[in-house]
């Protein structure tokens, strides 16, 4: 995709063009949280698309960036949708199953239908709406690339607010990703309600728990 806003093919469609990505596969604790951004082509200028120009891959961007592009995407989208799931169901579930379903309610959620649905690295079996799997997208794609920015910004907001719930995990500076510093926390107070038990861990071994990593 050479095209990062996939200018040709949305505007044959009616200009709409949508993309959907996820936050939290990693990590040991805290909600998976999916997103989906549709931008409306015909309706943004020059302005819009300088504001937008350095979405890339949400990992690879600073918090502060990050924190930046959030407003400037929410000020131009047509619709931004966000959902998520608790810990228990991943657990209850498999990451992978909870991942596919959270990409596929986002997109089907999008109201008009994109003429474009892009999809981060997974074809979506049984989705509502047609899409295409883009690997990578994330950094190819600005509308999947938003749809990282906005789930993971998200997600870190979520994980910093429950730290006032769970002061001694530290959620505030990890997020619930597996550093050194959460995992002797985990060994030292043991898991909370936040905490994925299905996934494989150091921490959770030492404490005589087992996961799976569905």
């Amino acid at each position: 995709m050479n095209d990062r806003f996939a200018y040709d093919a949305a505007l044959a469609g009616g200009g709409l063009v949508a993309g959907a990505d996820e936050a939290g596969r990693g990590c040991l604790a805290g909600p998976l949280v999916a997103a989906a951004v549709c931008f409306d082509l015909a309706a943004l200028g020059g302005d819009d698309y300088a504001a937008l120009a350095a979405l890339d891959d949400s990992k690879k961007l600073t918090r502060r960036t990050r924190e930046a592009l959030y407003g400037e995407i929410l000020r131009r989208a047509r619709q931004v949708v966000v959902v998520s799931c608790s810990p228990a169901t991943i657990d209850g579930v498999g990451l992978h199953r909870c991942n596919l379903a959270l990409l596929g309610r986002a997109a089907e959620a999008l109201r008009p239908r994109p003429a474009v649905v892009l999809i981060d690295g997974f074809a979506l079996p049984g989705c509502g709406c047609e899409h295409q799997q883009v690997i990578g997208g994330d950094g190819l794609s600005a509308a999947i690339a938003a749809a990282s920015v906005v789930a993971k910004v998200t997600r870190d907001r979520v994980m910093t607010r429950l730290h006032d719930a769970y002061p001694r995990y530290g959620f505030d500076r990890h997020v619930g990703y597996a550093t050194a510093a959460h995992q002797e926390a985990i060994v030292e107070h043991g898991v909370c309600v936040l905490h994925r038990l299905s996934f494989a861990s150091n921490a959770y071994r030492r404490l005589g728990l087992g996961g799976d990593l569905r």
